[in-house]
């Protein structure tokens, strides 16, 4: 499934989330410069499990909990998490406003490392991607407008098949199928040899539930002119 749209409108312009998309697409046009070579940039700056877990020895590896989330493997990759962020991030970072939105959004990425990394303990192999991160923002947007209709589209051949979903239930659907493909990773032991991320998307998600929640914006409340009670109240 692809989103392609929402029904909920915002208040004030992404300003984040659109250098957000911006940021990511500029360093993935860096990356096609290096060609093969591109997997010095991915061990450099991507998180490895292994490597994460002996922080204490050097504790710049931190850092790349950050400075993986801006890393993407090709343009499947690139593209399809900047849909998502682009369709969801602009009502999220209404909600948070600037500031914490960024805060949230990179706090997200982080502990979604941290999450794949704990289900990974020993692999050698680095995380890379924006979809940590983009998973809490998904986590915060289905909080925030569980109602709210969300256009899907499904390729069928040269055909696209679109139709709308509440939030919870479209989001609600993608958090189950990362679960059990998580699931099934661990059991297969595929966590281990590389691929998507299950338990990096399945952890920014539930940061996102979680914290998104506690950086919404307080907004002041508004009456209308008739409603003379509630004015004095």
């Amino acid at each position: 499934m692809i989103p392609l749209g929402d029904s909920v409108p915002r208040r004030r312009f992404p300003w984040i989330t659109y250098s957000l998309i911006a940021i990511n697409i500029f360093v993935f046009l860096i990356e096609l410069r290096y060609g093969p070579q591109v997997r010095v940039l991915f061990e450099r700056y991507g998180v490895i499990p292994v490597r994460l877990w002996q922080w204490h020895q050097d504790p710049t590896v931190l850092l790349t909990l950050f400075t993986s989330q801006f890393l993407h493997g090709g343009w499947y990759h690139i593209i399809g998490n900047m849909i998502y962020l682009w369709i969801f991030g602009d009502n999220v970072e209404d909600q948070l406003g600037h500031g914490k939105y960024l805060l949230f959004y990179l706090i997200s990425g982080a502990l979604a490392g941290v999450a794949q990394a704990l289900m990974t303990p020993t692999s050698t192999i680095p995380s890379i991607g924006a979809s940590g991160a983009i998973s809490g923002v998904l986590g915060a947007y289905m909080v925030f407008f569980p109602t709210g209709r969300v256009i899907m589209g499904i390729p069928l051949f040269i055909f696209m098949y679109l139709y709308e979903l509440p939030a919870a239930v479209a989001l609600g659907f993608w958090f189950i199928s990362q679960y059990l493909n998580g699931l099934f990773a661990l059991a297969t032991g595929a966590l281990q040899v590389g691929g998507v991320a299950w338990w990096a998307h399945i952890g920014g998600f539930v940061v996102g539930v979680v914290l998104g929640p506690l950086l919404r914006e307080r907004r002041p409340r508004y009456y209308f002119a008739y409603d003379y009670d509630r004015m004095w109240h």
